[in-house]
C-alpha cells in the first residue's frame, strides 16, 4: 500500500463520512461534536461482550501502532465503539493520543480498554528481574489513575492485568485486589486479562478467580495446536465471560521487506467466525485498512476461497511468533527468543520501531550472544531462522528515539 494511494483514500473516507452526515441533516463543520456522530450502520452485526452488558460490534479498535487521531476519531464516526490501548503503548503517547480524541464526546458513545502489569515496568517488553519489581498495591493504583488522566477519563470500561503467561500471573493476588478496589471506586467498570502465550491456561485461570469478566486472547489462522485454546474460549463464553481476540492480522505481512500482505479481511474473518469471539481489535493504522475492517463489520462471513487462501499460506514462516517457548530450553546463553521474535515483528510487520527498541533493550542483556555463536542449535517449530532475526532486530537497541518517534 502506498502513501499516495493511502492519501487518496482519506480523502474518498472523509467526502464520503462528510456527505453521509449533510444527508442526515448534521453540519460538517461539528464532526468532532458527539451530537454529530451519525447512528451506527444498522448492516454492522452487533454481539454482546459475554455478561457484562455491553453491545459491540464485531470489530473494534487496537490503537497500539496508531498514532493518528483523525484515524481514530474516522473510526469511531464509522460505527467502531471500542478503542483498546494500555498503560505503556509509545511510553503513554498513545492514550494521551486516545483521550484527546475522546475527551469532547459523550461518554456513553464509546468504550475504552487500557491494560496494565503487575510489576513497575511492562514484563511482556522487560524481562530483566532486576528491572521488573513487584508493584504494591497502591502503586498499581496510581499507575491506572495515570492512564485515566491521559485518556481525559473518568474511568474505564475495561481494565485488563496485561500479558499474563501463567496461572500464576492471572491469579496475583495484588493485582485482583487492586483491580476490585477500582471498581468498588468506579475507575473501572469490568476487569479483564490479557494473554499472548499458554493462553488456555490463563482462561482457565481467570475463570477460577470469579473476579474476571473479559479475556484477551492472542488469536488467528496461524495459531498452533489451537483446539484446546478453542475449546476454553468456548468455555470462558459459557460462563459469562466476554472473548476479545487479538493479533488476528498475525504479524500483517508474509515477509520483512513488506511485500507480501497477509489477506487482512479473510484473516479477520477467520477469527471471527465462532460465536464465541465477541469482538476482535486488529490494529489498523491508516483509511485504507480501517475501510477494509468496516466491510468485516458489516459480511463477517469467511468465503470458501478466503479459508482456502489462508490454508495455503499458513504453512509460511511469516513474522508472528507464536510465544510457545518451545525455544526457551534449547537457547544455551537463555536467551529470551519469544521477546525478540516480538521484536522482530513489531519492527518489521508492524513498524513500530519504538516499541521494538523497548522489547530489545528491556532485555537487559547488551549485545547479543547469538553474534559469537557459530550455529544456532535453536530449533523453531516455526522454521524461525532464530539467530538471523535476532541479530536483525538487536540492531535497533543502539538507535536514538527521536529517529524512531
Amino acid at each position: 500500500m502506498t502513501e499516495h494511494s493511502d492519501r487518496k483514500n482519506r480523502r474518498q473516507f472523509i467526502v464520503g463520512g462528510l456527505s453521509g452526515l449533510a444527508l442526515a441533516g448534521l453540519a460538517p463543520g461539528r464532526l468532532g461534536a458527539a451530537e454529530a456522530v451519525p447512528n451506527p450502520d444498522p448492516d454492522i452485526v452487533i454481539r454482546k461482550l459475554g455478561a457484562t452488558g455491553l453491545e459491540l460490534p464485531l470489530v473494534s479498535m487496537g490503537v497500539m501502532n496508531a498514532d493518528n487521531p483523525n484515524l481514530v476519531a474516522a473510526a469511531l464516526d464509522s460505527g467502531i465503539k471500542m478503542l483498546d490501548t494500555a498503560h505503556y503503548y509509545q511510553r503513554g503517547r498513545n492514550e494521551e493520543m486516545v483521550g484527546e480524541v475522546i475527551k469532547d464526546r459523550s461518554r456513553d458513545g464509546f468504550v475504552v480498554a487500557t491494560k496494565a502489569r503487575a510489576s513497575t515496568v511492562d514484563r511482556s517488553e522487560v524481562q530483566d528481574s532486576n528491572k521488573a519489581t513487584r508493584e504494591s498495591e497502591e502503586s498499581f493504583i496510581q499507575k491506572v489513575e495515570l492512564s485515566l488522566e491521559r485518556l481525559h477519563t473518568d474511568y474505564v470500561d475495561i481494565l485488563y492485568l496485561h500479558s499474563c503467561k501463567s496461572r500464576e500471573d492471572a491469579l496475583d493476588e495484588m493485582a485482583l485486589s487492586a483491580m476490585q478496589t477500582l471498581k468498588k471506586q468506579g475507575k473501572i467498570r469490568h476487569i479483564g486479562v490479557s494473554t499472548h502465550s499458554n493462553q488456555a491456561e490463563v482462561i482457565e485461570a481467570a475463570l477460577e478467580s470469579g473476579v474476571y469478566e473479559v479475556v484477551l486472547t492472542a488469536y488467528n489462522f496461524q495459531t498452533k495446536n489451537r483446539e484446546e485454546l478453542e475449546r476454553a474460549m468456548e468455555r470462558a463464553a459459557a460462563k459469562g465471560l466476554g472473548v476479545v481476540a487479538m493479533k488476528t492480522q498475525a504479524g500483517v505481512f508474509w515477509d520483512k521487506e513488506r511485500t507480501q500482505p497477509i489477506p487482512m479481511k479473510a484473516a479477520l474473518r477467520w477469527a471471527l467466525r465462532q460465536d464465541y469471539v465477541h469482538t476482535a481489535i486488529p490494529g489498523f493504522t491508516t483509511f485504507d485498512q480501517l475501510e477494509d475492517d468496516l466491510l468485516v463489520m458489516k459480511e463477517p462471513t469467511l468465503t470458501t476461497e478466503e479459508a482456502a487462501s489462508l490454508e495455503t499460506q499458513e504453512k509460511l514462516a511469516g513474522l508472528y511468533c507464536q510465544q510457545c517457548g518451545t525455544c526457551l530450553d534449547q537457547c544455551p546463553a537463555d536467551l529470551d527468543i519469544p521477546v525478540l521474535m516480538r521484536g522482530y515483528m513489531y519492527a518489521h510487520g508492524y513498524r513500530n520501531l519504538l516499541s521494538a527498541k523497548d522489547v530489545v533493550n528491556g532485555l537487559g542483556r547488551g549485545d547479543l550472544p547469538c553474534a559469537t555463536c557459530e550455529s544456532c542449535s535453536v530449533n523453531c517449530p516455526q522454521d524461525f531462522d532464530v539467530r538471523e532475526r535476532a541479530l536483525d532486530v538487536a540492531r535497533i537497541g543502539q538507535v536514538p528515539d527521536d529517529f524512531l518517534v
